[in-house]
């Protein structure tokens, strides 16, 4: 048999090289999260709101805003999947992680989470320093959930519903515009909605080996999990139609029409739950709104109905 020449044997190697190369960087694409930076859409919520929807300086700061944040929850996926890359390896969905199936060392994911980091920091002090701050708490914050705060009962759920708060005061301090404090009310209690129902969902898929995989779900039970979710889901519609109906909103607008929206928020909680106890649904917030038709077109009559309220383009 012939043996290969040096040239065929070069080829091979820098082939094997290519491919390897590609694995670690669609690996580090996937441990991103590229299918979760919806829930960045929260930066933006004070466009709307700050009615400055239409103004295009505020627009394309508020889109800067976006990135940077989608930047950060990136930087804290892998450091999540650093720290749980043995625990996930016990789980019967998150085994698949880059990380955790061995796609993208551990190493480099380092390295990369730190570069991005220092990058998203950079420009978020570019768009301004009270925005450098909140994204540098949001960042802080989330690497303490990493390691700490997400072994904790209750502050685990809380730490996720601040990130969200987090979210949204800094698109208002991107764009310089007030936010109102009921508005951020209704955004701690959405998010722990979603948090307890998210808990709820991995204790039903685990049974058994939820506290095997997760230490913290051990100090819950569906039960427990269920009076949780039936309080904060209550609190969440009643803040969201105080802040409907307050004086301060209806000045701020110029209309008491705001109220109309009510139905969807209604619904789509409604929805939701009904996902959770009847479809094994909840485990992945982000997945349920574009994968969930009734959800998607209610979020969406929603946007719509509160931009033809507050901005009255027929004179509504």
């Amino acid at each position: 048999m012939a043996r290969q020449s040096y040239p065929d044997l070069e080829m091979r190697e820098a082939g094997h090289t290519q491919v390897r190369e590609r694995s670690t960087v669609e690996g580090l694409i996937r441990s991103l999260r590229p299918q979760q930076w919806t829930k960045n859409l929260f930066v933006l919520a004070a466009l709307p709101f700050g009615l400055k929807l239409f103004d295009p300086a505020a627009v394309a700061l508020a889109l800067a805003a976006f990135v940077v944040f989608c930047a950060l929850s990136g930087v804290v996926y892998l450091v999540n999947d650093l720290y749980d890359r043995d625990a996930d390896r016990l789980h019967p969905v998150k085994r698949l992680r880059p990380i955790a199936a061995g796609e993208l060392a551990p190493g480099t994911a380092g390295v990369a989470a730190a570069g991005i980091a220092v990058t998203a920091l950079a420009a978020a002090a570019w768009i301004g320093p009270r925005f450098a701050l909140a994204a540098s708490l949001y960042l802080a914050l989330f690497t303490l959930y990493s390691r700490w705060l997400k072994h904790i009962v209750i502050i685990d759920v809380l730490s996720i519903a601040i990130g969200f708060v987090l979210r949204t005061w800094a698109g208002a301090v991107a764009i310089a515009v007030p936010v109102s404090d009921w508005l951020l009310v209704c955004t701690v209690l959405l998010a722990l909605f979603l948090a307890l129902s998210k808990r709820r969902h991995e204790i039903t898929l685990l049974a058994d080996g939820a506290s095997g995989h997760r230490r913290i779900l051990d100090e819950y039970n569906p039960y427990l999990l269920d009076q949780m979710i039936g309080v904060v889901t209550a609190s969440t519609l009643m803040a969201y139609i105080i802040y409907c109906t307050s004086s301060d909103t209806v000045e701020r607008f110029g209309t008491h029409n705001l109220v109309l929206t009510t139905p969807f928020p209604i619904y789509g909680i409604l929805r939701y739950l009904y996902l959770v106890h009847r479809r094994d649904g909840g485990g992945n917030p982000s997945e349920l709104l574009i994968t969930d038709r009734p959800l998607l077109v209610c979020v969406g009559l929603w946007g719509l109905v509160t931009a033809l309220v507050i901005y009255r383009p027929f004179g509504l």
